[in-house]
């Protein structure tokens, strides 16, 4: 019995001293806002590049090994999009659309369906690729899949379908995903360090024959999404 009882009063004992060490944790964090009179997560720090980000919405983003032939900003769900039409050397084309962040509190919550349903299409093929890009070396995890659009009922004519390879991802500082839920994590721990993650919706569209698997466009669009990032990088998501 009274073995049993020392046994029981040491587990209380080590509950109480995690208690006390959580709470001094806790303590440590919430200090600097605490003496500065302001809660981190109630008024986060600023977006230090959000003078960029509205520069980029307004004037486009220029990747270097193409050019761009249009330029729109369509209305996609309940946003305005920036979309470009481009070009390289080898007469490749592409489309490629961005949604900057607009305000230090806007989080990546794009809904992806929108942009599948402005381009009205079905998809397939659906799964997650990673690419990397250099100095810094970073990785980044996209959703990489065919879209189709479909045909137009009651039409006088019907046009050509048309069939893309399309890559889609949130691009930031450190990374990017197409899930918001990774941007949440990688900014909230930034904001420790009184530091914010900006952010940019990509999406890419790459043009191939119906019949064709987007494996076998793998490389161009991974090349194309990599100068991307790159720049973004460089550009608008670096202070």
């Amino acid at each position: 019995m009274m073995i049993s009882l020392r046994k029981s009063l040491r587990l209380q004992s080590s509950k109480a001293v995690l208690l006390v060490l959580l709470l001094v944790l806790a303590a440590i964090g919430a200090a600097p806002g605490y003496l500065s009179g302001k809660w981190r997560w109630s008024e986060p720090p600023k977006v230090a590049t959000l003078s960029q980000l509205t520069k980029l919405r307004q004037v486009g983003l220029q990747i270097p090994g193409w050019q761009v032939i249009d330029r729109k900003t369509p209305q996609v769900g309940e946003h305005k999009w920036l979309m470009q039409e481009i070009t390289n050397a080898n007469k490749d084309k592409a489309i490629v659309l961005l949604f900057p962040q607009k305000g230090n509190r806007e989080q990546p919550e794009v809904e992806w369906s929108d942009v599948n349903g402005f381009q009205n299409w079905e998809t397939d093929s659906d799964r997650s690729v990673d690419f990397t890009v250099k100095n810094p070396a970073t990785k980044v995890t996209a959703q990489f899949f065919r879209g189709l659009t479909k045909r137009q009922r009651g039409s006088a004519q019907e046009t050509r379908r048309q069939t893309y390879a399309v890559l889609q991802w949130y691009a930031w500082s450190t990374g990017g995903h197409p899930a918001p839920s990774q941007w949440f994590f990688a900014d909230r721990a930034a904001q420790w360090q009184n530091r914010r993650i900006p952010w940019v919706a990509v999406s890419i569209l790459v043009p191939i024959e119906p019949l064709d698997t987007i494996e076998q466009h793998w490389s161009e669009v991974e090349s194309l999404a990599q100068t991307i990032q790159s720049t973004l990088m460089s550009s608008v998501l670096r202070p």
